[in-house]
């Protein structure tokens, strides 16, 4: 069965008639929706959403994933925001034909203890996960720099607390890792069992971001043995080559690459979502 390869193509324009132009470049036919216009997804109306979902059905492309900000905020923040969002996302899963929403695991900028972050972080993902279960959405939690699930080893304690095959589920992002100073190869000892999607996101040891298959995020290798062992699930390229006004929202770790910072983002996309494909070439998977 061919794997679903999506790309946040915000990184290739703000707009989104360049984002889809991007896309039909690269011939991709799916997006994980994060930037439209000015707005981010978790605050995108209704009357605008349905006028994507046109613009998108003209196309052939659909909706994969919202890449929705939920959980990048602190444990001590007020949590409601979050949850508006989280319904916001729930209206919006009918007009955009998409119930699939990454999300993150909560700062601790006061630092207080590990287990105190640990526990809250739980508490509100448990929250998330029952609202979004009313709601009929699925969440993806993005392992990302300074948030509870930062650590391989933290992102396996949410994985076996919460994932559970319906309503939460994770993605693994070696880039995230490697900005961390963690050796990615132990992160996928850990959390093969657990992933259910992938960011192409490729960094070096110095942290560089680089075109997918050029760093150290060992992506041959994990997809590889993804493909071996029969997995399914939703891929997305995120390109994170230049900083453009999408990467700088996200609060970037690693830096641009400089060679492509200099192109025009629908190029700098462009290089990223045709390494991606190669990759995926060379080890043999189908993606649509």
């Amino acid at each position: 069965m061919a794997w679903v390869l999506s790309a946040f193509a915000d990184e290739a324009g703000k707009n989104l008639e360049e984002q889809i132009k991007a896309l039909r470049r690269a011939g991709l036919k799916h997006v994980d929706l994060r930037g439209v216009d000015e707005f981010n997804i978790a605050m995108l109306p209704l009357d605008r959403a349905r006028e994507a979902r046109k613009q998108l059905d003209a196309v052939g492309v659909r909706v994969a994933m919202f890449g929705s900000p939920l959980g990048k905020i602190d444990i001590e923040d007020d949590i409601a925001g979050d949850l508006e969002k989280l319904r916001r996302l729930g209206e919006l899963k009918d007009v955009l034909g998409c119930n699939r929403a990454r999300i993150f695991s909560y700062f601790n900028k006061a630092k207080r203890p590990k287990d105190e972050w640990r526990e809250t972080s739980l508490l509100r993902l448990s929250w998330l996960r029952d609202e979004a279960r009313r709601l009929g959405l699925a969440l993806y939690h993005e392992n990302e720099r300074h948030i509870f699930g930062d650590e391989a080893e933290d992102c396996l304690t949410l994985a076996k607390e919460l994932r559970d095959g319906q309503t939460f589920f994770t993605i693994f992002d070696s880039a995230n890792f490697i900005a961390g100073g963690q050796d990615v190869a132990r992160a996928w000892e850990l959390l093969s069992p657990y992933t259910d999607a992938f960011h192409l996101k490729d960094m070096t040891g110095a942290k560089r971001h680089v075109p997918l298959g050029q760093g150290a995020g060992r992506y041959r290798e994990i997809l590889a043995e993804s493909l071996r062992r029969d997995w399914q699930g939703p891929l997305t390229v995120e390109p994170h080559l230049a900083h453009s006004d999408a990467v700088m929202a996200t609060g970037p770790s690693g830096t641009a690459n400089e060679e492509y910072s200099k192109m025009p983002l629908a190029d700098s996309f462009h290089v990223a979502a045709e390494a991606a494909k190669g990759v995926l070439k060379e080890i043999g998977a189908a993606w649509v």
